[in-house]
């Protein structure tokens, strides 16, 4: 029996890949959502906790993004960074049950965050020398399609498990170990290894490619989108305020997600035939679209349909972006390049997160959400008339 042409495209590697990555998001967005939650009500932790124990955990993921990159093209190997980051986030998940106060949480949000930021760039490398350049926007879009799709699965998981069956957190703790431990032992048995570049003959490894002059034009572009770009607890409390209950909010992040899941893999292929700058671009106008809405949204049914719009931003442009960084250098930097940029651009999120807490706080609600929609809408233009986009013709 013939493989369907699309998988053919982008080859096994890819497919096991996202089986892998989905399988390990069902089980870090079952615990994601009653996280705080469990902090708040059974640990007593003040809000402060709450913010210190998710800025340090995305903070390491981000400067180890970075590092682990630099450190597999050093190594010339992907697939043990890839495999060791997998399996230290699987570890994290069934250590939370056994937390009695807040900073031992902290512990373990740091050890999954650890395992993120060492497999993420050498992952996206990987992926990149599992299929064609041709088809890089389809691979990445079909690896985010499936990690997206166990972010739709686990919450409504947690939610049958506590509804249901009544389980307590501890209990859902232990229980989002297995898909975990499913998804680092498909990662053992079914991916392969890609060599990074050809060894050298001498002792001595090879210098340092430097990054190019267009990765750094991409970089400083999506970095002023980026410090507008906060995180989406913003747009789930903004939600809240507008209207929607707590477990109506659950859903509406579940509908992003599942438009985010459907669509990322013909926006990849998409991606490739017009250019994967151009896609960008257009995803980051859908964004500023969607922050102007939650700025201006008067009712909660307006809500549903912004989520659901954000999901096509989503699906438009992260893997897009990946692939566009990934043609911006060459085999044996790309792992440093993917790593430094997504460690930029997490450090700067960051910043955009505590800005927007600040407006939200000390302007009005809405404050965050103008300036995101402004970062994007100043963006989208510098990325349309980049040497990149241009350089990009149908395919």
């Amino acid at each position: 029996m013939q493989r369907p042409r699309f998988l053919k495209d982008i080859g096994r590697n890819v497919v096991f890949m996202g089986v892998v990555s989905g399988l390990t998001d069902v089980s870090s967005e079952m615990i994601y959502p009653v996280l705080p939650l469990f902090l708040t009500g059974v640990l007593h932790a003040p809000m402060t906790a709450v913010g210190l124990i998710e800025g340090l955990a995305e903070a390491t993921a981000s400067l180890l993004k970075a590092a682990g990159g630099w450190w597999s093209d050093r190594a010339r190997r992907r697939k043990p960074f890839v495999l060791w980051g997998y399996s230290l986030s699987a570890l994290s998940k069934p250590l939370l049950a056994l937390a009695g106060v807040w900073p031992f949480v902290l512990g373990c949000r740091v050890l999954d965050r650890l395992g993120k930021g060492l497999r993420t760039s050498a992952r996206d490398a990987l992926l990149t020398a599992s299929a064609e350049p041709a088809h890089w926007g389809k691979a990445f879009g079909f690896h985010r399609a499936l990690d997206t799709a166990g972010a739709v699965v686990g919450p409504l998981v947690t939610v049958a498990l506590m509804s249901v069956w009544g389980l307590g957190y501890r209990s859902i703790f232990l229980i989002a170990a297995i898909p975990a431990v499913l998804g680092v032992l498909v990662l053992a048995a079914f991916v392969e290894e890609r060599p990074a570049q050809p060894a050298p003959l001498g002792p001595a490894p090879a210098p340092a490619a430097p990054l190019s002059p267009e990765f750094k034009r991409l970089l400083l572009i999506y970095g002023i989108f980026a410090l507008g770009n906060s995180s989406d607890a913003f747009l789930l409390l903004k939600a809240v305020q507008g209207g929607l209950s707590p477990s109506r909010m659950v859903l509406a992040y579940v509908l992003y997600n599942a438009v985010y899941a459907l669509t990322a893999t013909p926006a990849g292929a998409l991606a490739d035939c017009i250019g994967r700058t151009r896609a960008v671009a257009v995803g980051l106008a859908v964004f500023a679209a969607t922050y102007l809405g939650f700025a201006r949204a008067t009712g909660p049914g307006w809500y549903w349909i912004l989520f659901a719009v954000y999901g096509f931003y989503g699906a438009l442009t992260e893997g897009s972006l990946k692939a566009a960084v990934a043609q911006c250098c060459g085999p044996e930097n790309r792992a440093t390049a993917m790593g430094v940029f997504q460690g930029v651009t997490g450090g700067l999120a960051l910043a955009a997160s505590l800005v927007a807490g600040w407006l939200w706080t000390h302007i009005s609600p809405q404050a965050p959400f103008w300036l995101g929609a402004a970062g994007a809408a100043v963006a989208v233009p510098m990325l349309l008339i980049s040497p990149g986009a241009r350089g990009e013709g149908a395919r």
